[in-house]
């Protein structure tokens, strides 16, 4: 008894009881309502436990360079804004964990990218700064001090801030003529992962701003996958 039960408490962290029923009491393992719904919880888990690495290649390839060359920090910058705005959104909504989770991750992995990247610049005051700024922000977002409707507003604004910051990446790769030490494993996870959250966002969530948002990212994403390919023969200029 004592493992069915363990099984039972196991199964539905990730499924609504009713889905327990259907696959575990009735087996009735077509029900297809629950197979979306497990589909949605499986990918929901799977991305964030990718998101937990997914832009450590690009950390140790800055790292490992000592420089930052050829990653726009202003795109960084837009791109966590946007990630913590989906953070805060989400919190404040009331969302499954497995539906934004992955966005804590990515929030601390791009804060130390962007501090990496100014440190390298020899701006580390600036790095300090950049830090301070960010978590007094988190924090506000996070307390309760700021309205849903604002929130709201600034998941709205997402879309805008994701093609900005990626147009202008992808703009510095054209004027650069090579993608530098952007990480084609992190952008490839990124591009794979935004494709996956396009489901889970329409089943979890229904959103219809977070379903737009991971479709444009999806898109931008994979443009700058292509770029780096594409450069993926072509060494930097040195000066």
């Amino acid at each position: 008894m004592e493992t069915i039960s363990w099984f039972q408490t196991l199964v539905l962290f990730f499924l609504p009881q009713h889905c327990y029923d259907e696959f575990f009491v009735k087996f009735n393992l077509l029900d297809v309502p629950c197979i979306k719904v497990a589909i949605s919880k499986g990918l929901g888990m799977g991305i964030i436990v990718g998101s937990v690495i997914v832009k450590l290649p690009q950390i140790l390839k800055i790292l490992a360079a000592q420089s930052g060359e050829g990653i726009s920090f202003i795109s960084v910058v837009l791109e966590l804004v946007a990630i913590s705005a989906t953070w805060s959104y989400s919190v404040a909504s009331g969302f499954p964990f497995v539906a934004w989770g992955e966005s804590f991750f990515l929030a601390v992995q791009s804060i130390t990218i962007g501090i990496l990247v100014l440190y390298y610049s020899g701006k580390s005051g600036a790095a300090l700064i950049f830090l301070s700024l960010y978590s007094v922000m988190m924090y506000t977002l996070l307390s309760g001090l700021v309205s849903i409707q604002f929130l709201a507003f600034l998941q709205s604004m997402n879309i805008v801030m994701i093609v900005i910051s990626r147009l202008m990446q992808v703009v510095a790769n054209l004027r650069n003529g090579h993608t530098g030490q952007l990480s084609f494993i992190t952008y490839l996870m990124l591009f794979l992962g935004s494709i996956a959250r396009i489901f889970t966002s329409i089943q979890e969530t229904g959103d219809p701003t977070m379903i737009a948002t991971y479709i444009v990212s999806t898109t931008c994403n994979c443009v700058i996958v292509s770029q780096i390919l594409y450069y993926s023969s072509v060494k930097p200029k040195k000066e």
